[in-house]
């Protein structure tokens, strides 16, 4: 088994895949929602206002506040059809085509005959996005919706908006069902700032590449060449015959999930090497790696699969 962002050559560009400005309903001109992350040491940004006629379907062209060290990539929240609950599908598309074709999406309730979400996200993967199922605990997301999704790939685990507006951020268990289910997808933790609470700085990925370009962030991240964090940072994954050693900054535990029930965390002070014992995911098609520090932030590594 191999961690791809840990085996190929480059170097890690940290970046924010959902984050709003005032094009929709944040508060801030998409130039400074560009150079706060800047501020902050971020990479790049992906701006993706809601692409709803209310406000005028925005693709932002953040080209123009790219610079020396940081870069943008062009994105949207997609909008259309209903989930089993009723309320208005989100998914996150990240290197959209300015010219994107919108769907009929007047506002953020469904109407009929509109394109489903399911349709919607395939026409973005095939426009070349990064396409990923946003929030679903927000969304109240159901095991049968993630299910049609078959273009996504990638599901949101954290949602730093979420967090604070609603404590609702996680997507694991929607992860962890469609991965037992065969399907092959990763996981990213974003913000989804608005900058109307702190929603901002909270999540994240690291992304593999050569180059801090967008062609590059953009292949890498369909790749998986990435994980996610709030805090801590992965260094290394090494998959031995009978145990995982993961090479970290200080943290208090590092946990392997599989499978149903599956699950073994390794415990201690200020860990920067750990070792974690694998017998117990013999009958597993699937293992991903967790990080804790001794705040309680997290770091998330996308899923290996063994072969077959």
């Amino acid at each position: 088994m191999s961690s791809l962002a840990f085996d190929r050559p480059g170097r890690f560009w940290r970046g924010n895949l959902h984050t709003h400005s005032n094009l929709s309903d944040g508060c801030l001109e998409p130039a400074e929602v560009c150079r706060r992350y800047r501020a902050e040491g971020y990479d790049f940004i992906a701006l993706t206002d809601h692409f709803i006629g209310q406000y005028g379907y925005p693709i932002a062209d953040t080209r123009a506040f790219q610079g020396e060290g940081f870069t943008t990539l062009l994105g949207a929240e997609l909008h259309s059809g209903a989930m089993e609950n009723g309320e208005l599908w989100h998914i996150l598309a990240v290197g959209l085509p300015e010219d994107f074709e919108p769907p009929n999406a007047p506002h953020f309730k469904p109407i009929d005959g509109q394109e489903s979400g399911a349709a919607l996200a395939r026409r973005a993967r095939d426009a070349g996005a990064f396409v990923a199922i946003a929030h679903p605990e927000w969304s109240g997301l159901t095991t049968e919706d993630a299910r049609t999704i078959e273009a996504a790939h990638a599901v949101e685990v954290y949602n730093h908006g979420c967090a604070t507006g609603c404590d609702r951020p996680h997507g694991f268990y929607t992860l962890d069902q469609m991965l037992s289910e065969g399907r092959q997808m990763t996981l990213c933790a974003t913000d989804d700032a608005h900058f109307t609470e702190p929603d901002h700085f909270g999540g994240w990925v690291m992304v593999k590449a050569e180059e801090n370009d967008p062609d590059a962030l953009l292949r890498a991240l369909k790749e998986g060449a990435y994980y996610a964090s709030t805090g801590p940072e992965i260094r290394a994954i090494h998959w031995e015959k009978n145990a995982v050693v993961v090479e970290t900054s200080a943290v208090a535990s590092v946990i392997v999930q599989g499978r149903g029930s599956a699950a073994v965390g390794t415990h201690g002070a200020s860990m920067t090497r750990t070792s974690v014992p694998l017998e117990r995911f013999a009958a597993s098609p699937w293992m991903r790696v967790s990080v804790i520090d001794a705040a309680g932030r997290r770091a998330w590594a996308n899923p290996v699969y063994r072969s077959a």
